[in-house]
């Protein structure tokens, strides 16, 4: 029955003349990038974690947009607010609005009180117009996505005549959460892939030259290597970034933060790839490059590094989720960004104070980001392993 089956063309199973079924030869065919890009479709968490991703540095890169206002904008009268209800409908149709809010100081615990005011609506607008910003950091422009329509001058006072709507509540300075979080996922993201690629460079290249020579090379470096682990982590991240001095300016210190969490973090990937080298460096493809005349260099960034290349991406996936935690930490303490800088670590700094947050619930919303962000990083990179393992369960295709 089977060779009837393969004899009759294409039978039950879908094979072809040879008996070889359609897919199959698909899956002789293909390149290792389509295996691992099937491999990955099936992993279904791992592909939703993807998207997940996607909309958070998207978020990151227009985050002007998703703003308010400025980010950095106080006034004491709006501190400490409680997040304002979006509505939706009112008596003339639909339209976005919040309720007004009045404001004043209690005599005797002296803490700033609000009281919702549903006398007054202030109406709200999608592509709002407000003060000048630049979109993705290049282009100016004034179009917000919601907020009190106005272009704004100088002198115009933001409170009293186009307050902003406070939906996620207000810090200890008066100044918008929603905004603030907008802000901070845009450094804290972007710390995660600057630091990563920092990471790459320093593991693939110490760990490149460390299984390709071997001898006194692999010895000095590994030597480094289990230095760098046997010391503890949150006193050396203290020792280095206590280094830094306080009066560098934001940018500065977004990169110096940076190379402290790089230079932690390349030791684990370095490992990987000196194991991986020892193995390829005798492969007959590398000693075919030798005998051609290449150089070390060529050899190993041409040839060898390409070949392992979807194991250094799902390395990278997975240590990209460390980077965002290391800053998330620094910062919280107090040693790593500091304002006028926003991250999620900044962020979280108000919520130090226990009784702040038994009082001041919402200024822990930013841990919610943080939380899915390293969630969705770590399916997906376990996703992305599964993928780039050749001797993994499953098949390449659907």
């Amino acid at each position: 029955m089977v060779v009837e089956e393969y004899d009759s063309g294409v039978g039950r199973s879908g094979s072809i003349g040879g008996g070889v079924r359609e897919d199959e030869q698909e899956v002789f065919v293909a390149s290792q990038w389509q295996l691992m890009w099937w491999r990955f479709k099936s992993h279904k968490l791992a592909v939703i974690s993807g998207v997940i991703l996607m909309g958070f540095y998207l978020i990151g890169a227009i985050c002007g947009f998703l703003s308010h206002g400025d980010a950095n904008f106080s006034d004491y009268r709006f501190a400490y607010m409680k997040p304002q209800a979006l509505h939706w409908f009112h008596e003339e149709g639909f339209g976005p609005y919040v309720y007004g809010v009045d404001s004043k100081r209690n005599p005797e615990t002296l803490k700033m009180e609000h009281f919702v005011n549903e006398e007054v609506r202030i109406p709200l607008k999608f592509f709002a117009k407000q003060r000048e910003y630049k979109f993705i950091g290049i282009f100016p422009t004034t179009i917000r996505f919601l907020g009190v329509d106005g272009e704004l001058t100088e002198a115009d006072s933001v409170v009293d005549e186009r307050p902003y709507p406070y939906l996620l509540g207000s810090d200890k300075l008066g100044r918008d959460m929603w905004s603030r979080i907008m802000e901070g996922t845009r450094i804290s993201l972007s710390i995660g892939l600057v630091g990563v690629f920092i990471s790459m460079i320093l593991g693939i290249t110490m760990g490149g030259l460390s299984g390709f020579y071997g001898g006194w090379v692999d010895t000095i470096i590994q030597r480094i290597i289990e230095i760098t682990r046997s010391i503890p982590t949150i006193p050396l991240w203290i020792a280095l970034a206590a280094a830094v001095p306080r009066d560098w300016d934001v940018f500065r210190i977004y990169f110096a933060i940076t190379i402290i969490i790089s230079l932690l973090a390349w030791t684990e990937l370095g490992r990987v790839v000196r194991g991986r080298f020892l193995a390829l460096r005798e492969e007959e493809f590398v000693m075919a490059a030798k005998l051609t005349g290449a150089n070390d260099v060529r050899i190993i960034f041409r040839h060898m590094v390409p070949a392992f290349l979807s194991h250094i991406i799902a390395a990278a996936s997975l240590a990209i989720p460390f980077m965002i935690i290391s800053e998330t930490a620094l910062s919280f303490l107090g040693l790593g960004l500091r304002a006028p800088a926003i991250s999620y670590g900044v962020l979280l700094q108000a919520a130090q104070n226990v009784q702040s947050v038994a009082v001041y619930p919402w200024l822990m919303i930013p841990a919610f980001p943080v939380t899915v962000v390293v969630l969705a990083f770590n399916f997906m990179g376990d996703g992305l392993r599964d993928a780039a393992d050749p001797y993994g369960s499953g098949g390449g295709s659907e």
